[in-house]
């Protein structure tokens, strides 16, 4: 599967948040966003990678992004999750991961020195008509935030 290159609409989509409403991306024309797709709620890395949204997220919010993080999670771990670490983002899920492949987000990797099927940790920025700005694929958890408010020019 490709990833949607910048310059090109992003693929349209919607999927449930954690707290059961459904969340079209062609609802938020008009405004900046970042979709990131992340392995599974709770789980160390994407954690750190959550928090790090959380905490970046006032800046991010003044540049007028919002910020919604994709997994396979069901709506009740997503809620979880947002709750544990007081997220104050929307979390959506893809369960069959469709939304994943549209992106180019779900593939063969390397997991501890192994092929595997699953997430690819990637990073869309997409404009407010609907263009991907960015797309930055096999992104580290740690680190992967700042490096991204840099090249978005947030302070």
């Amino acid at each position: 599967m490709t990833s949607p290159q910048p310059g090109t609409a992003a693929p349209d989509f919607t999927l449930t948040d954690q707290d059961g409403r459904q969340v079209s991306l062609s609802s938020l024309r008009g405004q900046r966003v970042i979709v990131y797709f992340y392995p599974a709620a709770m789980t160390p890395g994407c954690t750190t990678q959550a928090c790090d949204f959380r905490d970046s997220f006032p800046a991010l919010q003044a540049a007028d992004y919002t910020v919604l993080g994709v997994s396979r999670d069901d709506p009740a771990k997503l809620r979880a999750f947002r709750e544990r670490d007081a997220l104050s983002f929307d979390l959506l899920s893809d369960p069959d991961h469709a939304v994943h492949e549209a992106y180019g987000a779900w593939g063969e990797k390397m997991n501890y020195g192994k092929v595997v099927e699953g997430v690819i940790r990637s990073t869309f920025v997409i404009d407010a008509d609907g263009v991907i700005e960015h797309a930055l694929r096999n992104v580290k958890a740690t680190g992967h935030v700042a490096r991204l408010r840099t090249l978005l020019k947030v302070g």
